[in-house]
């Protein structure tokens, strides 16, 4: 019985090493942005900026502030912005509903209908 004993105890102590000596490596999880906050192009390559409340719209070529302003949810899905163009000197509102974690369809207070899509 002794033998037993010593054999079973040896090749749990094996088998412990053993799961011990192995490495565990887990796969990278991809997290899905939350929100508006950072940034945005639309079809023309405008890049919009969305921070702590706070909306900028640059230039790609040589990043001038075309437009500037603020922004709050309405709900967990619409975000309502307000601007002043700084080329037209005018101030406007612009709803957007957040479609998917990076797209944004947006609709001016005239009516014009545009989307951004998320930067990454």
């Amino acid at each position: 019985m002794n033998l037993h004993r010593i054999i079973a105890v040896g090749a749990l102590a094996g088998l412990l090493a053993a799961c011990q000596s192995a490495t565990y490596s887990p796969r990278p999880v991809e997290v899905q942005p939350q929100g508006i906050d950072g940034q945005w192009t639309d079809p023309n390559g405008i890049i919009s900026s969305f921070y702590n409340g706070r909306f900028e719209t640059r230039t790609t070529d040589t990043n001038s502030l075309l437009a500037e302003g603020s922004y709050r949810y309405v709900s967990d899905q619409i975000v309502e912005i307000e601007l002043t163009s700084l080329l037209r000197q005018t101030t406007s509102r612009v709803n957007c509903a957040l479609a998917t974690p990076s797209q944004l369809n947006c609709t001016s207070s005239t009516g014009a209908q545009f989307t951004l899509v998320r930067r990454i």
